[in-house]
């Protein structure tokens, strides 16, 4: 089981879903006709009320997750950022786009029109629960859309906090928070959504694809895996060792744009393992009194992701991986010590599934080729990372692999930070992009419209039967 999933119950039949849903249909019609003024004073309202509550949303993560409240506050920015960049643009996102004219639709008006899909599902996660619900929640609003959100029940204070903040905006009918266990996810999915979102792991996603395809709904699907970061032999190696542990560690690695193993050169191998246990030590145990005293150190989400992680750990151990830095735990509070393993090969499971958790495989490569063969044994990544200083092995790495976003010479910054750059995976790591205007492409129909003005410039000599100017117009286009 993916990392960011839990199981599904079978399907039951919920009337107060089926309800919820009908409302949002009825009123999806009358939100479609909104302005941009409309839609940005309701995104800017929505970003008002978190932030109001913002020490509790602080609370609710500390209780889900030991988070301080710094680790909420990056997810308010985020929120924010998107917000702004939203209302600000989206007068122009909602006008008519004129394109150029073809040889066949000459004196005719061209454009394309942004109008929305109608119903909108976000299925969402644990692990940023503010920024994974509602910055989908900003495109779809933007996009004139009716939203639901069903957050993720691993996160349950975060979860019942956000129904209770979206309803002092929005009235059920608009945005609907659906709280609950697999089996609302799975009563939402029977409902004939215009469009579905989801973050979590592969397995859940095929499920939402397939319920999808039942209504022909839109997906968006951003689900992770297993991301590479190459160091390679010109690499600034103490400076990628210490961007490379905090991409590791923060929220205990349970982020879905974090490095999941590292291919390191041999030639700087020893020199990365030491300055990488060096740059660990100094951000979460600067005194020395032990990770587990660390306020920037997170727990992992619950007791079956922390059994997960602990058997990922001992199959590695048992196959012989080498403990470099950490490598002890506690079940009771869900405690992993941030760990970095040398020795690993693929037979190990924690080469295979996405770790999630503050673990940091390192694998040796001696020719840049070896590495791409790595990353290309595994199914496309979320994400990947470069660190190198060398233009021509930046380009070789970023021509030989694909990914759904990259970052050279640092990482996470990609996610979240920027509403310009359009987030999301290829293939298994996903599909289709949020952020700033491409969110709000994303959640509406590209109508194609021709216009065709009537008077002298309605043209019909393209009607049967065909004259001999047609016929000869016809000819020369397709002449080779």
């Amino acid at each position: 089981m993916n990392a960011r999933e839990t199981e599904w119950a079978t399907h039951i039949d919920s009337p107060a879903i089926e309800a919820g849903f009908a409302a949002l249909r009825t009123r999806s019609h009358g939100l479609a006709r909104t302005s941009a003024a409309e839609r940005a004073d309701k995104i800017r309202a929505m970003v008002a009320a978190v932030l109001a509550n913002k020490q509790r949303f602080y609370g609710a993560a500390f209780e889900e997750l030991h988070a301080g409240d710094l680790d909420v506050a990056a997810q308010l920015v985020m929120l924010k950022s998107e917000a702004d960049h939203a209302a600000k643009h989206l007068g122009r996102w909602m006008r008519p786009h004129r394109v150029r004219n073809s040889a066949a639709t000459l004196g005719k008006k061209c454009y394309i029109l942004y109008e929305p899909k109608g119903v909108v599902l976000n299925l969402s996660t644990w692990n940023a629960p503010i920024c994974i619900g509602l910055v989908p929640a900003i495109a779809s609003i933007a996009a004139g859309n009716s939203f639901a959100l069903k957050p993720s029940e691993l996160a349950p204070h975060s979860a019942a906090l956000l129904r209770e903040v979206i309803a002092t905006v929005f009235a059920a009918d608009e945005f609907a928070v659906f709280e609950g266990a697999a089996e609302v996810a799975q009563a939402l999915l029977t409902q004939p959504f215009d469009h579905i979102y989801y973050t979590g792991g592969q397995r859940v996603g095929r499920l939402v694809m397939r319920a999808a395809a039942e209504n022909f709904a839109g997906v968006t699907l951003e689900m992770g895996g297993k991301n590479p970061v190459i160091v390679d032999a010109s690499a600034a190696v103490k400076n990628a060792a210490k961007k490379i542990a905090w991409g590791r560690i923060a929220n205990a690695g349970q982020i879905c744009v974090a490095p999941d193993y590292a291919l390191v050169h041999r030639s700087v191998l020893d020199p990365f393992l030491s300055a990488v246990t060096e740059a660990i030590h100094s951000m979460y145990n600067p005194n020395g009194k032990g990770f587990e005293h660390s306020a920037e150190l997170l727990r992992i989400v619950n007791d079956q992701h922390f059994e997960r992680v602990q058997r990922l750990l001992d199959d590695a151990l048992a196959k012989g991986a080498r403990i470099v830095c950490g490598g002890r735990t506690r079940a009771q509070d869900r405690f992993v010590e941030p760990t970095v393993l040398t020795g690993i090969h693929d037979d190990m499971a924690l080469m295979q599934e996405e770790i999630f958790a503050p673990i940091l495989p390192v694998l040796p490569f001696d020719e840049r080729s070896q590495a791409i063969d790595i990353v290309r044994a595994r199914t496309k990544p979320l994400s990947l990372y470069i660190y190198a200083k060398d233009r021509a092995a930046i380009d070789f790495f970023l021509a030989s692999t694909s990914a759904g976003s990259t970052v050279v010479n640092h990482n996470l910054i990609q996610s979240g930070t920027n509403p310009r750059l359009p987030f999301g995976g290829v293939n298994h790591s996903g599909m289709g992009r949020i952020g700033g205007e491409r969110g709000f492409i994303e959640m509406s129909n590209a109508r194609s419209v021709v216009e065709q003005p009537l008077g002298f410039l309605d043209t019909t000599f393209n009607l049967p039967p065909y004259s001999k100017l047609y016929r000869k117009l016809i000819e020369r286009a397709v002449k080779s």
